[in-house]
């Protein structure tokens, strides 16, 4: 699905119809390098490089940086679409009259988005300044994730403790379970979120240390998104 910031072409922004239309070379060259991005990140996740891609989509890596001129470019491309699905898990979670099932089945929705695709486990857990488009997503679902934790704090079933950076940290752990397990051990993540989605159910069981400033949580997604490579400029040779 095409996101509602995106022109024809999945990247950020308003199409322009001066534009002149890409050549069909051009085009097809494109497509092949966003799916063998897919398929690559969803295999090393975001710190596979992108002479990984080039040699997975048949093309020099020249190719992909006319297209893309910076790695966090083509993550926005390839993952618009999975960010869209992201946004509109929390109006089906909001949408289930029952506000624990609402607020639980939503965990268990994005984590299990993160288990399917190492790539998107990595999204979930970095921010990408120059994607606006992705980053417009991810603010959506946010939103709707608050309203999620305040029905399911009012019916007395989440913890008054809860925010919503518990969920970004929940996520951080479950993509290094992801990334540690492999496929040694593909559903050790169900036994971790499992468990969290208990602790997150009132009554608390004991108070806990205060989350991380949302300044704080924010810096460490942008660096994890710059350990990836999210400017990688390599030799385009």
């Amino acid at each position: 699905m095409t996101s509602r910031n995106q022109n024809a072409h999945g990247t950020g922004g308003t199409a322009d119809s001066a534009t002149p239309p890409m050549r069909s070379d051009a085009e097809r060259n494109r497509g092949r390098i966003i799916a063998a991005a897919r398929t690559v990140f969803g295999r090393e996740g975001l710190n596979a490089s992108m002479a990984s891609v080039a040699r997975e989509a048949g093309v020099g890596i020249a190719t992909i940086f006319r297209h893309f001129p910076a790695k966090e470019d083509l993550v926005a491309a390839v993952f618009a679409d999975r960010m869209e699905a992201y946004a509109q898990a929390t109006a089906k979670a909001l949408a289930n009259p029952d506000p624990w099932d609402g607020f639980s089945g939503y965990v268990w929705e994005v984590c299990a988005m993160q288990a399917v695709d190492r790539g998107f486990a990595d999204v979930m857990t970095m921010s990408f300044p120059r994607a606006q488009a992705l980053e417009a997503l991810r603010a959506e679902a946010y939103q709707g994730f608050l309203k999620l934790i305040s029905r399911a704090k009012d019916s007395g079933q989440l913890s008054e403790d809860f925010t919503s950076r518990d969920l970004v940290l929940l996520l951080m752990a479950n993509a290094g379970v992801l990334s540690a397990t492999g496929d040694a051990a593909p559903d050790a993540w169900r036994r971790l979120v499992a468990w969290m989605i208990q602790s997150f159910q009132a009554p608390a069981r004991g108070p806990l240390p205060d989350p991380p400033e949302d300044a704080a949580l924010y810096e460490a997604m942008r660096r994890a998104s710059h350990g990836m490579g999210s400017s990688e400029t390599g030799n385009r040779h």
